[in-house]
């Protein structure tokens, strides 16, 4: 019966996931292969899979241990049992075993749950059921357990006792056995029974149930002086039970697959007045351990990997197990044309998802972009918001994270020096030559690897024996002809460093003369981040690093990452990085940073596999706010032209961030700079500029409607600013068309600062959503480059250099025209030329570049000189930069 039931619940279970294939894993540290052949056919009758780990006789705890610790994180093994010599049952061994894996159900959680009455989360160990199912109604009788150690004892006496039967417990060798033993309605014998025991002490009609070690042990009938006593055993029907426990564990292991309400502990914030510095509040609290935060919001513990205390990557698979599980509203946070302080866009994401999961009881999810090193320690310092609504702790944010950005570096200079040195090879010998050498002999067996294979197939040489090949396939093969002067691809580093903004490679003799001039991006400028931003799995990873074009061959043909044999070692770089780093706000709610493009050259938007796991683990219900780099005429229109197209998603809202200092500015208020005072246009109160300068706001909600979206204002409120001003803009952005317009104080208050901001939001995301591209991809280059200037930038036309004439021409003829735009224009403006402000018109816009991030899969316009290599200014943050030896804390950040 337990084992048809077991059966039928499989079954069911198999019917729901077809894909299910239960594993139970059984250690064991002995000979008896019965043991072994029962849990096989118990399991064979279930239908579960049953692998036997069978260690050698003499085995030691630890050895034990080390199976136990490997077989815990083995995904495909969703149950672990033991079968061990009596001697071996520790807590040592029992509790190695997680909790969530323990079939016998002997752990100390387990066991706790069970004692505690906690019998939906816990599991009764299969002897203790086995034992329960051989006694009849135990109501009120009196129970002896005789030599029940340990937790089996524990988890005895507990069931008994919650069935109401008076249960004691006692040593084989204790002086009072043989009294207890006569009074016993029940005996139970928890190891087996010693032949200097006689049964006659037993009373006559007891029930006695053997649970010795032996599961397969036989019946034993003890028959002395007319007192017979018919002994029990467990046996097979303790087997049975186990293949029963593993089916209820499966279907616990189901219900953890599936998305569930969040159980988040929010961290409280005490803000203080006036507001300190941002790396004083971020020190001020203590963020929970990350491991908890995951467990807090539904992932699974083989679904992290953990870096120190308060980060972790999350690993891709949990798109595969959420992958019918509905995705949450999808909330883009833009900006308008931005004074070169920045106005508050990161700040307000984070504030914004404080709000509604401390304040609202809403799951949400903040997605940024990582920040460059660069800036951190040139100019801008750190971009993990600021005030009360920053990511904590900043300076692991700000600083290396998890190695991203470095593996970014590695997998771009890996492909620079490849390109350089196949240059060089070429040159110096002949095509035998060149394919001997790609193509050696190994331990006397020659043969082509994976990528030389799928390069001849692409050059149409369907040959798969290097012997085969004729001298004309053998050129074709061996010889990329890269064009020196066609390289596009160039080396990075994380540091602003304008002393490589131009270099000259080659200059040492070996590399004889092949000299060429080259030049050093910062590392976030290449186009791996972008692809790292866009990706949607690592095969997609893959296929894109082996599309990147890096040069054109002689005949002006493009070059690749694939016909250089680099694409898998790239993707081994790159291995990691893909997964998304989680982190979590000031007021404990978890935040996603990954990937960091350039915002001009670049599409500047954090990566789609953030926001698609995010998506999955808020739930229907809940919200994922992501950020666009500069403006919404650059980072938003990218974000739906590029990224939505690369994810598929649909945004709900967009939030368009605006202050009063940048719509001053944009009204005619004198120059802002970074660094120098503000003038006292922007701290006193002035209707008359905020009036003129909310054309710039006006402009962008517009550009906002042309893709079908709602857009709430988040007014990011500073201390200057009265309250006039503020109530002339929230009125102007709700009559211009926005679906509401927000005062926020989450720089000062947290998350409370932002609670209107999140009902507004929330309530936007239930309006109609007709979203849509503006423009369609198989548009010709120059027409979408022309809708983006027009509809967008307001330009009058565009003019094309004969150089990015002859760029589009080029991209046209390869193959390329199908891809969308990426505009590489000035932030600071709406223009071409940042001086410009409020909303610029009758202008044309001059294009006088074209170039291609073919992996990443767009195209990008040059308008004017776009600066890849930021430098260090007279004074560098570098200099506030510092770390206490004796604490380790690092100093200066903001």
């Amino acid at each position: 019966r337990v084992t048809e039931n077991a059966k039928n619940s499989l079954a069911s279970l198999k019917r729901e996931n077809p894909r299910l294939e239960p594993t139970l894993a059984i250690i064991q540290a002995h000979n008896d292969y019965l043991i072994q052949e029962a849990n096989q056919n118990f399991a064979k009758e279930v239908g579960l899979r049953v692998i036997h780990i069978c260690l050698p006789e003499g085995s030691t705890k630890d050895e034990i241990v080390s199976e136990i610790l490997r077989l815990n994180e083995d995904p495909n093994v969703q149950g672990l049992a033991l079968d061990l010599p009596e001697s071996l049952y520790s807590s040592k061994i029992l509790n190695a075993v997680k909790p969530e894996k323990d079939v016998d159900g002997l752990s100390n959680v387990n066991l706790g749950r069970l004692v505690h009455g906690d019998v939906n989360d816990c599991l009764v160990p299969p002897t203790v059921c086995a034992v329960m199912e051989l006694l009849e109604d135990i109501g009120g009788q009196r129970v002896l357990l005789v030599g029940a150690r340990g937790a089996q004892g524990a988890a005895l006496q507990s069931v008994l006792q919650r069935r109401g039967a008076a249960v004691l417990s006692c040593r084989w060798r204790a002086p009072q056995l043989q009294s207890e033993l006569r009074q016993a309605d029940v005996v139970v014998f928890g190891s087996p029974k010693p032949e200097d025991v006689p049964v006659s002490w037993i009373k006559p009609g007891a029930t006695v149930i053997s649970c010795a070690h032996d599961l397969l042990s036989e019946k034993c009938n003890y028959s002395q002086q007319n007192n017979p006593v018919a002994e029990k055993t467990v046996g097979s029907l303790a087997v049975a039970m186990r293949m029963q426990n593993m089916v209820k564990n499966m279907e616990r292991w189901i219900q953890s697959q599936q998305c569930r309400k969040w159980d988040l502990h929010c961290l409280k914030l005490q803000p203080l007045s006036p507001v300190p510095s941002d790396i004083e509040i971020s020190r001020a609290q203590s963020p929970k351990a990350v491991d908890v935060l995951a467990k807090e919001i539904g992932l699974l513990t083989d679904e992290i990997e953990i870096y120190g205390q308060t980060k972790a990557k999350v690993r891709l698979s949990l798109l595969e197990r959420l992958k019918d599980q509905p995705d949450g509203k999808y909330v883009l946070v833009a900006g308008i044309t931005p004074t070169p302080l920045g106005e508050g866009k990161s700040t307000v994401t984070v504030g914004l998802v404080q709000a509604l999961t401390a304040h609202l009881n809403i799951n949400s999810f903040a997605c940024l972009r990582q920040p460059s090193q660069g800036p951190t320690f040139g100019v801008k310092g750190g971009a993990a918001g600021g005030g009360y609504a920053q990511v904590i702790p900043m300076e692991e944010f700000n600083l290396h994270l998890t190695g991203d950005i470095h593996a970014i570096t590695a997998a771009n200079n890996l492909l620079a020096a490849a390109i350089d040195a196949r240059i060089l090879h070429e040159n110096t010998q002949s095509d035998k030559s060149l394919y001997n050498r790609l193509v050696p002999v190994v331990n006397g067996v020659r043969g082509f690897s994976a990528i030389q294979l799928a390069r001849l197939r692409r050059l149409g040489i369907n040959k798969t024996d290097p012997e085969t090949l004729t001298e004309e396939e053998i050129s074709k093969f061996a010889r990329l002809d890269i064009d020196p002067s066609t390289v596009t691809w160039q080396r990075v580093v994380d540091t602003n460093d304008r002393f490589l903004r131009k270099i000259t490679v080659g200059q040492a003799k070996t590399e004889k003369g092949f000299v060429r001039q080259a030049q050093f991006d910062i590392a976030v400028a290449s186009e791996i981040m972008a692809i790292l931003a866009l990706t949607t799995s690592l095969q997609d990873m893959k296929e894109r690093l082996g599309k990147m074009v890096v040069a054109n061959d002689k005949k002006g043909e493009p070059v690749t990452a694939e016909d250089l044999g680099v694409t898998g070692a790239l993707a081994v770089l790159m291995k990691d990085a893909i997964k998304p780093t989680l982190m979590q706000t000031l007021e404990g709610t978890p935040v996603f940073v990954h990937a960091g493009p350039f915002a001009n050259i670049a599409h500047g938007n954090s990566s789609v596999l953030a926001d698609k796991i995010a998506l999955k683990l808020v739930g229907e219900k809940g919200f994922v706010v992501t950020e666009a780099g500069f403006g919404a005429d650059i980072g938003m229109e990218k974000f739906f032209n590029i990224k939505c197209r690369a994810s598929g998603l649909v945004p709900s809202v967009v939030v368009l961030v605006a202050t009063v200092r940048a719509l001053k500015m944009h009204g005619g208020g004198p120059n802002v700079t970074a660094g120098a005072p503000l003038k006292k246009e922007y701290t006193e109160e002035n209707l008359q500029l905020v009036a003129d300068g909310c054309c710039n706001l006006q402009k962008q909600i517009q550009i906002t409607q042309l893709f079908g979206v709602p857009v709430v204002v988040a007014l990011n409120v500073f201390k200057t600013d009265s309250a006039a001003e503020v109530d002339l803009v929230c009125k102007i952005a709700k009559e211009s068309g926005a679906f509401d317009a927000v005062p926020c104080h989450h720089w000062s208050a947290g998350g409370r600062g932002a609670v209107k901001l999140a009902q507004a939001v929330e309530k936007a995301a239930n309006q109609k959503n007709s979203f849509k591209y503006l423009y369609s991809l198989e548009l010709p280059i120059v027409e979408k480059i022309r809708i983006i200037a027009q509809k967008v930038y307001g330009a009058q036309d565009i003019e094309l250099s004969p150089t990015a004439q002859s760029q589009v021409d080029r991209y046209t003829r390869q193959g390329f025209g199908n891809l969308p735009i990426c505009m590489a224009k000035t932030h600071l403006s709406l223009s071409h030329q940042p001086e410009r402000k409020g909303v610029p018109t009758g202008f044309v816009l001059p294009i006088s570049d074209v170039r291609a991030s073919i992996g990443a899969g767009f195209i990008y316009p040059l308008v004017g000189t776009m600066s890849t290599m930021p430098g260090l200014p007279t004074r560098p943050c570098f200099y506030d930069i510092d770390l206490d030896p004796i604490t380790e804390q690092v100093k200066g950040l903001f």
